[in-house]
């Protein structure tokens, strides 16, 4: 296993875990009986919590989920209650927490074991350091119903072709060939803690403006984020918009239950 299970609070509607130790933060999705599954709320609560990162000194930043799973996507157990328009607002928010996070001025990583789906997979793409248990697996099924969602962020890890076949292809790749096409680090639960604490040294050893103008220049050039940032989130509203979103994504979960 990747990591031990976090202890359930009571008290946690939105299904989030906070910790903060010194300078390390770790937030951890809360939600195993969806799978850690998305929900609107928990989106918003994940978003804030990022943003609260970026204000309050933190060094690194560790992602992970309770349960078998990181995250299996958007939760959209209440399709019927959704239109086109409630989904493209919750697409939005979850692209613009993932450039929060992609762009953050302090390390980022996701501890991955289970499944990480969608916009899991997209949460996990968008951090620094990927490392994924022996035996996950990862997926970006969003394309089956005409979403673009970080296909930018995969291809800068894997390259475009490749990009192109796991979206296009919808393949569920595990921990293995995730590896290999330079996707995450395999990191068994055994070596994580002396892992962890070495990326939290090298986190430590610059400053927040520094680091910050390490990410912006090693990301995308100087200059280029802000461009790239908006380029992606133009390319998800546009396939968002398109009339028809809540009947594609109900034909497309009628089609995986099959």
């Amino acid at each position: 296993m990747m990591q031990d299970q976090a202890p359930r609070l009571p008290g946690n509607p939105e299904g989030l875990l906070v910790e903060k130790q010194d300078d390390i933060t770790t937030l951890t999705l809360d939600r195993p009986e969806r799978g850690n599954a998305l929900s609107a709320g928990l989106a918003a609560a994940l978003a804030d919590a990022v943003q609260a990162c970026h204000d309050d000194g933190t060094r690194l930043l560790v992602l992970a989920g309770n349960g078998p799973h990181f995250c299996t996507g958007f939760d959209l157990g209440d399709l019927d209650s959704e239109s086109d328009d409630s989904l493209l607002s919750r697409f939005i928010r979850v692209e613009l927490l993932l450039q929060a996070v992609h762009a953050a001025p302090f390390s980022t990583v996701a501890l991955v074991r289970g499944r990480a789906m969608g916009a899991g997979a997209d949460l996990v793409a968008a951090c620094e350091q990927r490392w994924i248990a022996p035996g996950s697996s990862i997926a970006f099924p969003g394309a089956a119903f005409g979403l673009v969602l970080g296909s930018a962020r995969l291809a800068a890890l894997v390259g475009p072709a490749r990009a192109r076949e796991w979206i296009a292809g919808g393949a569920v790749v595990s921990a293995e060939p995730a590896v290999a096409a330079g996707f995450a680090t395999l990191v068994a639960q055994e070596d994580r803690a002396a892992a962890l604490a070495a990326l939290a040294a090298r986190a430590r050893r610059l400053d927040r403006s520094t680091h910050a103008a390490i990410q912006a220049a090693t990301l995308d050039g100087y200059g280029a984020l802000a461009l790239a940032q908006a380029s992606q989130l133009a390319e998800l509203v546009r396939s968002a918009a398109r009339p028809g979103l809540k009947a594609r994504i109900a034909a497309y979960r009628a089609s995986i239950k099959r």
